[in-house]
């Protein structure tokens, strides 16, 4: 049993591991407990929805040596976050600002989803909506007659 738990726990380890390495941590808890708040704000621009605390690329490196550069300066959270956003745009950003500019970013799934019910209703309405069968004519009757009584003939031979 403690070599399952063991086993379990070694398989974790890679879903707990940063990509920040050991030389980009600064001596100071305090500061780089908020380099990396700010980090998992920032997203990696060459990875795909990453955020650069955790991704291995060198354009993420790079800017988590940056943002804690700015934090050695001195610059509050919001300065920092800002300074990227400046220099790489809203792109950077993981949770972008409710502006005319990303409009389409954040209302986009939910007129798709409104599309596709109002879509969805009309598709299920219409079904609902079969044409009414018309009255058969004289000719139609005497050949379902016809059926009829050889259908009978046939049964009681």
């Amino acid at each position: 049993m403690r070599q399952l738990i063991f086993a379990f726990c070694i398989g974790l380890l890679p879903f707990a591991a940063n990509a920040v390495e050991p030389d980009e941590m600064l001596a100071d808890p305090v500061l780089e407990q908020r380099a990396r708040e700010i980090s998992k704000d920032l997203r990696c621009v060459v990875c795909q929805n990453q955020d650069i605390d955790s991704s291995n690329a060198g354009v993420a490196r790079d800017l988590r040596l940056l943002v804690r550069e700015r934090l050695v300066t001195g610059d509050s959270d919001a300065e920092v976050i800002e300074y990227i956003r400046a220099r790489y745009g809203d792109y950077v950003l993981l949770k972008p600002p409710l502006e005319p500019a990303t409009y389409a970013l954040w209302f986009a799934p939910i007129a798709f989803v409104l599309i596709g019910v109002f879509v969805g209703g009309g598709v299920l309405m219409s079904r609902r909506k079969q044409e009414a069968f018309e009255d058969l004519g004289a000719e139609d009757e005497n050949t379902v007659s016809e059926i009829l009584r050889q259908n009978e003939a046939g049964d009681a031979s």
